[in-house]
């Protein structure tokens, strides 16, 4: 990754996190995108103290303006930009009787409205450079249906086709386009997630059960994954959708 600029969104925690950190470990220059500053603010902190060239962009991404100002600043700041990691995103319980449409909405729009803007003004650079990668996080919950969570599975099943038609309408221009979908990971969005519930510790064991390596991945893990997908190791791949999960959609 030497010399690659990589632009991570949701950079402020979590999987977005560790992947800033892995790319910047592998010699690439991070752009984190958080929506608040605090957390960018920490990100960037660690990124310099590995003497990682990175800079700081806050902005809500689910927005056209907020979208294109995060890839703009990126070149501008950073040169170029070679590889975009749509990884920012919210998680709301419910089903279809007990979700507000206002809640489809808003996941929806972060999580998907968000990916397809980011992806489209970072396409128009790497199209003039006729090279880039693109790497959507995507979840378990994008492949098979878990109860409860109806705006969540829709958003990241449509991650998942995203990816695939960002692949076959982009290989033309030397622009690749893959896919992780993690399984429950020890974020702190999963963190929040268990603290709702009326016994966290039960929840976790559940979570952690249901899966054939009986735990939990880490964010760490699924950066390892997502920086495999856009490294030239991995450069025959694209529209692949890896699943980083424990082996829960493999029963």
């Amino acid at each position: 990754m030497s010399e690659r600029v990589v632009l991570v969104t949701g950079a402020g925690k979590g999987i977005g996190r560790a992947a800033a950190l892995a790319f910047a470990r592998e010699g690439a220059a991070v752009a984190a995108v958080t929506r608040s500053e605090g957390p960018g603010r920490e990100t960037l902190d660690l990124l310099r103290e590995m003497d990682a060239r990175a800079i700081l962009v806050v902005a809500d991404v689910s927005t056209p303006q907020g979208a294109r100002r995060a890839v703009e600043e990126t070149v501008a700041q950073l040169g170029r930009l070679d590889v975009l990691v749509n990884n920012a995103g919210i998680y709301r319980q419910g089903d279809v009787l007990s979700t507000s449409e206002e809640t489809w909405e808003e996941v929806l729009r972060t999580n998907l409205t968000g990916a397809f803007l980011c992806a489209k003004y970072a396409a128009e650079h790497m199209v003039r450079q006729r090279s880039g990668v693109i790497v959507n996080v995507a979840s378990e919950a994008g492949i098979v249906g878990i109860p409860g969570q109806i705006a969540y599975n829709v958003s990241k099943a449509g991650m998942i086709m995203l990816t695939k038609s960002l692949a076959v309408d982009l290989a033309r221009y030397g622009i690749r386009a893959n896919c992780v979908c993690p399984g429950t990971t020890d974020t702190p969005l999963v963190q929040e997630a268990l603290a709702r519930s009326g016994d966290p510790d039960r929840a976790r064991r559940h979570l952690e059960a249901i899966r054939p390596l009986n735990r939990l991945g880490t964010p760490e893990e699924i950066a390892e994954a997502i920086v495999f997908l856009a490294g030239e190791r991995c450069g025959y791949a694209t529209g692949a959708v890896l699943s980083v999960d424990g082996g829960y959609t493999a029963q």
